[in-house]
């Protein structure tokens, strides 16, 4: 019962978008709303509502509106929630004596195609000239929903877990939309059905990544990645005795891997990552020898 109830609070903390808006509306309470092509800021803009203009909601992702748009490709948009108000048309009927008024599809201003260049492969870099990057190298910029301050997903750090006996610190960067580079430092333990003792190994770990591309639904923003690197690792050889340390040995490793980093639109400057790859460490000690294979999950919180 206690796994089921985590499992919901995770889901509902992490997806919002699973709760629908069926039979809302928004209404735009600041003087110009701007409707963007995603439910992020990385999306371009593909139009503005002006005060007053009141918009069906088809879905409530948590911090964002999914809202009826007919100049849009697919004929939706969204509209952050801090640029107005969202209703429930069941609960404002009774009060409502003459249906709320929609402006007419002229009044609503849309954004010139020179103004919010889209996001082509040809140009995979792209951002919109409303939320410029700070670093003038065409990169992403979520915006902070609540003060309006980019989350351009520069530079972030946290923990890092494999699905052994592993588990140390990371921290990733990103030097273009397609380019970064990641340093972990970890602890591993290996035992051995036919040998006695353990081996620990702590690890500093040095790789390049390649961001394949961006793609950005209502539920998350998935960036899939591949990337190799290189290991120095410290490894000692213990026992039971009260001594433990039998012998150590220093040596270099290599690891490539393919994972993809998870945004969700609720926590936006926290990323998710899972990876899978192949790796080797060599071990002088007869009988131990490290996983080739490797799985892992880490969390990277973007402070900058």
């Amino acid at each position: 019962m206690i796994r089921r109830a985590a499992a919901v609070i995770l889901v509902l903390t992490f997806n919002p978008a699973l709760v629908s808006a069926q039979d809302a509306t928004f209404t735009v309470t600041v003087p110009s709303a701007e409707v963007y092509m995603g439910p992020t800021n990385v999306t371009p803009v593909i139009g503005r509502a002006p005060r007053g203009t009141v918009l069906p909601v088809s879905r409530n992702l948590g911090s964002w509106a999914k809202v009826a748009w007919p100049d849009a490709p697919d004929g939706v948009g969204y509209v952050h929630l801090t640029m107005g108000r969202l209703e429930s048309v069941r609960a404002a009927a009774p009060a409502a004596a003459t249906p709320a008024r929609t402006p007419p599809a002229a009044t609503l201003s849309r954004t010139p195609a020179a103004a919010t260049p889209s996001r082509t492969p040809a140009d995979p870099g792209s951002a919109p000239t409303t939320m410029p990057s700070p670093v003038g190298r065409g990169r992403l910029a979520v915006s902070d929903g609540l003060y309006g301050a980019p989350i351009t997903h520069i530079f972030g750090v946290g923990g890092w877990a494999g699905l052994t006996r592993s588990f140390g610190a990371t921290a990733r960067a990103w030097y273009t939309d397609r380019v970064g580079f990641q340093f972990a430092l970890t602890r591993d333990a290996m035992t051995s059905d036919v040998a006695a003792g353990r081996v620990t190994s702590m690890q500093v770990e040095s790789a390049a990544l390649y961001s394949l591309f961006d793609h950005v639904s209502d539920y998350v923003w998935i960036r899939p990645y591949v990337g190799s690197g290189v290991s120095f690792h410290h490894q000692n050889l213990e026992d039971s005795s009260p001594d433990g340390l039998v012998a150590s040995d220093n040596g270099f490793g290599f690891r490539a891997f393919a994972g993809s980093e998870l945004t969700f639109p609720s926590v936006q400057r926290l990323g998710l990552s899972v990876e899978f790859g192949y790796r080797r460490v060599p071990t002088p000690f007869p009988g131990f020898e490290a996983d080739k294979l490797s799985a892992s999950i880490a969390g990277h919180w973007y402070i900058k």
